[in-house]
């Protein structure tokens, strides 16, 4: 299955956030992989489908996403799934619900309960914005603080948040379902067995919302490949697209000359 890896993309985007929050990534992926077939698809309770409740359980939410991949036809060829945070659970359970679907993995500053401590997962220096962000009544001045958040590049915050703040106007994300999101990453501990097709793991030393060494448990549990950026933040394809398409390629060329040896 290593030849149809990057040809069927899908993307997965994490807490509250919907398929609109990739912004310029899409593009990117598109650029690089010309002849590849790229989706999006928004988590119950966000995006599109933000009327619908979100299930409080990571297994949930895999379900409910690989039911409407099905009804849209994205299934015609093995999926290479993009996972963003609690993207990146909803992909790891995917690959060991459904191992068929798929042929590899992208997970970017994702975590697991089993492997790291609540304070890694959700740094404990991040605790007081969840404060700050309840007691914002201007929608616009909520999605700037999370942006500030999660992204460490800072000459593009009025516009980015702006765009945010339109985003959330259109679907509004309820505090209720940010909730049961929250609730669904918190308890996923997957089973104890590691997926069976290739698995790149992308983190960000800058993050301030999830630790590093989370994604360097999981790296080391299954001795799975990790590429580390060195100053981006939480929202890695934001900060930086152009060195995470480069590294989707260039493992893509490695796992081809891999292959091509055995």
């Amino acid at each position: 299955m290593v030849d149809m890896i990057g040809q069927n993309w899908l993307l997965l985007r994490g807490l509250s956030r919907e398929a609109a929050h990739w912004g310029d990534f899409v593009g990117l992926l598109q650029a690089r992989f010309p002849l590849a077939q790229i989706s999006t698809l928004d988590l119950p309770g966000t995006g599109q489908r933000y009327l619908e409740t979100s299930p409080c359980t990571v297994a949930e939410i895999t379900e409910s996403v690989r039911r409407q991949t099905l009804e849209k036809g994205l299934l015609n060829h093995p999926l290479t799934l993009v996972g963003l945070s609690l993207g990146g659970m909803v992909a790891w359970e995917w690959m060991l619900r459904y191992p068929q679907d798929i042929a590899g993995a992208v997970l970017i500053n994702t975590s697991q309960a089993n492997l790291s401590p609540f304070y890694q997962r959700l740094r404990w220096q991040s605790y007081p914005n969840f404060f700050k962000l309840m007691l914002r009544p201007s929608r616009f001045e909520r999605e700037l603080l999370i942006l500030q958040w999660v992204v460490n590049r800072r000459e593009e915050d009025e516009e980015l948040a702006s765009s945010w703040e339109a985003i959330q106007a259109q679907r509004p994300v309820s505090l209720c379902n940010t909730i049961r999101q929250l609730t669904a990453a918190a308890r996923y501990r997957p089973r104890e067995q590691r997926p069976a097709v290739p698995v790149l793991l992308l983190n960000s030393r800058g993050d301030r919302l999830v630790a590093p060494a989370c994604s360097e448990a999981i790296h080391k549990k299954w001795q799975l490949a990790l590429d580390t950026h060195p100053w981006a933040g939480h929202d890695l394809p934001l900060d930086d697209g152009e060195w995470v398409t480069y590294r989707l390629s260039t493992w893509l060329e490695r796992l081809k000359h891999e292959s091509e040896i055995i």
